[in-house]
């Protein structure tokens, strides 16, 4: 077989291929041997006449015309791997030669992805949440266990944020009052924005015995504006315990108030540690992402979008929900579903085209030494034999995605260690107060790409791996 390729406008390349008489020659026995066992003539058992017989029963040119129709995709497959071609899309193929007799010719029109130059990565900053607990988060989280053992203590002050009220309140619509917005004797705390944000806002300043009456917007859109009437009965503050030594040892396992914040702070420590280095990845890729600026082809979008929606439905269905329960759920609309669907697929999509630009352009290509030891690592994980696996993953031409995969894995560390890191206060983070492993994003990643660098090969061959 011999192929060139060009490219052609539209993103796309055209690989002209030309199959040899001889090497074609196997693909016009194979259409023999099918249509034998299609054909029944007196004296011969299904799939056992010759050949030359068939010839004299059916017209060569038909199985010519099988024999190209089932060839001319896998010359296709093995044209784009000699050229390493990195299609996306499925092609447009067209004979255009030995139909008859000769050698045989054909082009294939494929989209392949895009190829981008990246600029502005050199010098980017990235803004997360402090890996470090400050003396507020302490705070709140110990007024936290405070507010547990509080106690409500009436006051003859206006009421503030954080004070629990006791009001009648009646809501009306049209003249007309909503059962679901009236009650008396309601315990209702200042700032928890439970009813509508406006009753907070009325609330602030009132003392007991006093009453206000406002129009609010009705929470959900399209619905008639809110007439409240509410009257304060009375107006209660949280008292909190006091913080002490013996407080701490009986609400808490802790015998003093230092042992116990020590213990705040640690736990606090952890979980601001592991958000932001979470975050780290989450801040880079938007960043990578706002520097592609090409419009993502759509082949390329409609497989991430299928790949994402098919996760989340297997995900549900592990649970026993299914799409349309998950939506009624969480009140998300279908529209806006479908829109964060396709926004976060585009991101991630120009995130991949950014991570394979800075690999090329960085020299961050994986060595073959590194491939093998991908497989290694793929046949211990399921528990295969190293070449049976290899043998597999070649079959089903994956060994590419390996290869493109372990690159994006290594820009993005080359990345992860030179990005200014900031927290949201402007000061620097340093990488020791950060987790920065890559082992977990890596395999989820390992998985997800392997699905997609070939989506191409899904529509015609199923593929055992």
């Amino acid at each position: 077989m011999k192929s060139s390729i060009e490219p052609v406008e539209g993103n796309k390349v055209k690989i002209s291929v030309t199959i040899e008489a001889e090497e074609f020659e196997p693909s016009i026995d194979a259409a023999w041997k099918a249509i034998a066992k299609e054909v029944r003539i007196p004296g011969f058992r299904p799939g056992k006449v010759p050949r030359k017989v068939l010839e004299s029963r059916v017209e060569p040119a038909y199985a010519r015309s099988e024999a190209i129709n089932k060839a001319v995709p896998e010359f296709y497959f093995k044209a784009i791997r000699d050229n390493d071609v990195d299609a996306i899309a499925q092609p447009d193929l067209e004979v255009t030669g030995g139909e008859e007799e000769g050698d045989i010719t054909f082009d294939a029109v494929v989209e392949v992805r895009p190829e981008i130059e990246l600029s502005g990565y050199q010098g980017l900053s990235i803004t997360i949440p402090s890996p470090h607990a400050v003396d507020d988060d302490i705070a709140d989280q110990v007024d936290r266990l405070r507010g547990q053992y509080g106690e409500l203590s009436e006051v003859e002050r206006p009421a503030a944020s954080g004070d629990f009220v006791t009001i009648d309140i009646e809501g009306s619509q049209d003249g007309e009052v909503s059962d679901g917005l009236t009650a008396e004797d309601y315990s209702y705390e200042v700032g928890s924005g439970r009813v509508v944000p406006e009753l907070d806002d009325q609330l602030r300043g009132l003392k007991a015995g006093e009453s206000i009456e406002f129009t609010a917007k009705h929470p959900q859109e399209g619905e008639a504006d809110i007439d409240f009437k509410v009257s304060v009965k009375d107006v209660k503050e949280m008292v909190l315990p006091d913080l002490t030594d013996e407080w701490i040892a009986d609400a808490t396992e802790f015998s003093t108030v230092d042992e116990f914040r020590d213990d705040v702070i640690d736990r606090l420590g952890k979980v601001k540690r592991a958000q932001a280095s979470q975050a780290v990845q989450a801040r880079l890729g938007d960043a990578l992402a706002d520097l592609v600026e090409i419009e993502v082809p759509e082949a390329l979008l409609g497989s991430e979008m299928r790949a994402r929606l098919e996760n989340l439905v297997g995900r549900l269905q592990q649970q026993g929900l299914n799409l349309d329960t998950y939506l009624q759920v969480t009140g998300t609309e279908p529209t806006k579903f479908s829109d964060d669907l396709r926004n976060d697929s585009t991101a991630a999509i120009k995130v991949d085209l950014a991570l394979r630009a800075i690999t090329r352009q960085e020299g961050l290509e994986p060595s073959d030494q590194d491939v093998d030891d991908e497989v290694h690592k793929v046949a211990e994980q399921v528990g295969m034999d190293v070449e049976k696996v290899r043998t597999q993953l070649e079959a089903a031409d994956q060994i590419s995605a390996i290869r493109s995969d372990l690159g994006r894995r290594n820009a993005l560390r080359w990345m992860t260690e030179r990005v200014d890191i900031v927290d949201e206060a402007g000061l620097p983070v340093k990488r020791e107060d950060l987790d920065l492993s890559f082992e977990d994003e890596d395999e989820h990643d390992h998985d997800h790409d392997h699905d997609h660098d070939h989506d191409h090969d899904d529509h015609d061959h199923d593929h055992d791996h």
